[in-house]
C-alpha cells in the first residue's frame, strides 16, 4: 500500500444538507456506531494519505472538533461564501502545502459505505492510466439527480453534466458521476482557478475540472464500481435508514463469516466497530453497540443491548441492557439486569434476574442473584449478595461505599447503608439493615426479636377462610379463645 499513498485525501463536508430537515448536521447523523463524516474519515485514512483534510462550513462549531475528537491529525478546511464543490476542494487545497504533487483523492462526507479498498482501487487505477483525472462512476437502476457521464467515441470520458444542466439526450445515459475522484494535484488547483458560476446553481463545480482537462488535452478515466451502495450518499433521512439497515447487514454477515453464530440476522443489530468471538451464539432481537467486544462461546440474547461491553469466553448475557461493563469469563448475566457504567463482573460470577449494578466490582464467583440493587461497591470473590438486597448508596448528598469481603454472606431483604465494609467470611443475617461495619467472621444482624401471638386470628378475623383454615389445622380447636383481649401483641 505504501507505494499508492495519495498525496492528500480531501472529504467534502462542508453542505447544509436542507432534506435532511434536521437540527443536526447531516455529516453528523450515524449509523453503524459512527457519524457519516466518521466513516468517510475512516476509509481516507485507510489508503494512508500524506495528507488528509476535511472541509466544512455548515454547522462548522459542530462539525470541527467532531472530526478532530475522531482523527486529531485531520485538517480542517473552511470554506468561504462561495459555493459548490469545485470551490470546497479549492479550499481544501489551501489548507494543505502549496507544494503538494501526486495524487489528490477526493470524496464526499456523506457516503457511508464507501471503502478504503475501493479508494485504493480508484489510486491504483488512476495512476496505472496516467490520467489527469480518474472518476469513480457507477450505473444505479434509477440515475436521477446525478450528474451524468458523457463518453467520447473512444470511451474516454468527455464531460460532466449536472441533472439541472443536462439536455433530455443526457438525462437518457445511466452511468453516472460518484462525486469521488482521483486528480494530478497540480492539473487540479490550475483548473479550479478557471472555473467559473456561469451554471443553473450560480455554483463553482468540480465536474468542470474535467472539461478543462479535456481541453488542454490531458485524458480523463472512469473507474467503474460495480457495488453501488459504496457510491451512494445520504441527502435525507430514508436514505440514511436505507443505508444503516444496509451496512447492518453486511456488518452481520461479516460476523458470521468470522464464525459467530446469529439466529435471525434480520434482528440482529451490530455496530461496525463491534468484534464477536467464534461459537458465540446471538439470539434474536440483539443490538451491540460502540466499540464492545465479545468472547468465544458465548450466548447473547435474546432481547439485549450492549454498549461498549467486554464479554470474556463463555459468559451468558441473556434478556440485559448493560453500558460500560465488563463480563468475566464463564460469568452469567440476566434475565431482566441492567448494568450501568462501572460494573464488572468477574470470572464465574452472576449477576442474576432483576438485578441493577452501577460502578460496581463484583469478585471472580460471586453472586448477586436476584431482585438487588448493586451499587457503588466492591464485592469479594465467592461472597453470595441475597435476593432483595439494597446497597444504599446515597444520603441525599454524597455517595457512599459499600466493601463485602471475600465469601462474606448477606442475607434476603437486607439494606446496607454505606459507607460501609463487611469483611471477609462474615454473614448478615436475613432482614438486616446494616448500619455499622461488620468485621470479618462475624454475624450482623439488625431486628428485632420475633414474637406469636397466639389466637390473633380467632379474635381479629373471625368467621374468615383464615379462621376456617386456621381452627382445622390446629391439633385442639378448641384451644382457640376467641375472647381473649390480649392486644400486646404477647405470647400467652
Amino acid at each position: 500500500m505504501s507505494d499508492l499513498r495519495p498525496a492528500a485525501v480531501i472529504v467534502l463536508a462542508a453542505g447544509e444538507g436542507t432534506r435532511m430537515k434536521s437540527s443536526i448536521p447531516k455529516v453528523l447523523h450515524t449509523i453503524g456506531g459512527r457519524s457519516l463524516v466518521g466513516h468517510a474519515v475512516r476509509a481516507a485514512r485507510g489508503v494512508q494519505p500524506q495528507h488528509l483534510a476535511v472541509v466544512v462550513r455548515h454547522e462548522r462549531d459542530q462539525v470541527a472538533p467532531h472530526v478532530l475528537g475522531l482523527d486529531a491529525a485531520v485538517v480542517i478546511a473552511d470554506q468561504d461564501a462561495v459555493k459548490g464543490t469545485g470551490r470546497a476542494v479549492e479550499c481544501g487545497l489551501e489548507a494543505l502545502p502549496a507544494d503538494l504533487a501526486g495524487t489528490v483523492v477526493v470524496t464526499m462526507g456523506d457516503t457511508p459505505l464507501l471503502t478504503a479498498e475501493t479508494l485504493l482501487g480508484l489510486v491504483r487505477a488512476h495512476e496505472d492510466a496516467g490520467g489527469a483525472v480518474t472518476l469513480v462512476a457507477s450505473t444505479p437502476p434509477d440515475p436521477t439527480g446525478y450528474g451524468r457521464v458523457v463518453r467520447d467515441a473512444e470511451g474516454g470520458v468527455q464531460a460532466i453534466v449536472e441533472q439541472k444542466d443536462a439536455s433530455p439526450e443526457q438525462l437518457a445515459l445511466r452511468e453516472v458521476n460518484s462525486g469521488i475522484y482521483a486528480f494530478e494535484a497540480a492539473l487540479l488547483r490550475e483548473a479550479l482557478a478557471e472555473v467559473g458560476t456561469d451554471n443553473a446553481q450560480g455554483e463553482k463545480y468540480l465536474t468542470d475540472v474535467v472539461a478543462i482537462a479535456r481541453g488542454r488535452g490531458r485524458p480523463v478515466h472512469a473507474h467503474l464500481v460495480a457495488d453501488l451502495w459504496q457510491t451512494e450518499g445520504v441527502n435525507d433521512k430514508v436514505q440514511l435508514a436505507r443505508l444503516g439497515a444496509e451496512l447492518n447487514r453486511r456488518t452481520v454477515e461479516a460476523a458470521m463469516r468470522a464464525g459467530a453464530i446469529v439466529v435471525d440476522p434480520a434482528t440482529t443489530w451490530l455496530d461496525a466497530d463491534v468484534t464477536i468471538g467464534r461459537d458465540t451464539v446471538v439470539h434474536p432481537g440483539t443490538q451491540i453497540h460502540g466499540a464492545s467486544t465479545i468472547g468465544s462461546d458465548c450466548v447473547i440474547g435474546p432481547d439485549t443491548t450492549l454498549t461498549d461491553v467486554e464479554v470474556g469466553d463463555g459468559a451468558s448475557v441473556v434478556r440485559t441492557q448493560a453500558e460500560l461493563a465488563v463480563v468475566g469469563p464463564g460469568a452469567t448475566v440476566g434475565p431482566f439486569s441492567f448494568l450501568r457504567p462501572g460494573t464488572r463482573l468477574g470470572a464465574g460470577g452472576k449477576i442474576g434476574g432483576f438485578v441493577e449494578t452501577k460502578n460496581a466490582v463484583i469478585g471472580d464467583g460471586a453472586k448477586v442473584p436476584h431482585l438487588t440493587y448493586c451499587g457503588d461497591a466492591m464485592i469479594g470473590a465467592g461472597a453470595n449478595i441475597g435476593a432483595g438486597t439494597i446497597f444504599a448508596n446515597y444520603d441525599g448528598v454524597t455517595k457512599g461505599r459499600t466493601e463485602v469481603g471475600a465469601h462474606a454472606f448477606v442475607g434476603s431483604n437486607s439494606v446496607v447503608v454505606a459507607p460501609r465494609t463487611i469483611g471477609a467470611g462474615a454473614y448478615v443475617a436475613a432482614g438486616s439493615a446494616v448500619v455499622s461495619d461488620v468485621a470479618p467472621g462475624q454475624l450482623g444482624v439488625t431486628r428485632a426479636q420475633q414474637r406469636n401471638v397466639d389466637g390473633w386470628v380467632a379474635r381479629r378475623r373471625a368467621g374468615t377462610a383464615s379462621d376456617t383454615a386456621a381452627r382445622e389445622a390446629s391439633a385442639d380447636p378448641a384451644a382457640v379463645d376467641p375472647q381473649s383481649t390480649d392486644t400486646e401483641g404477647g405470647t400467652r
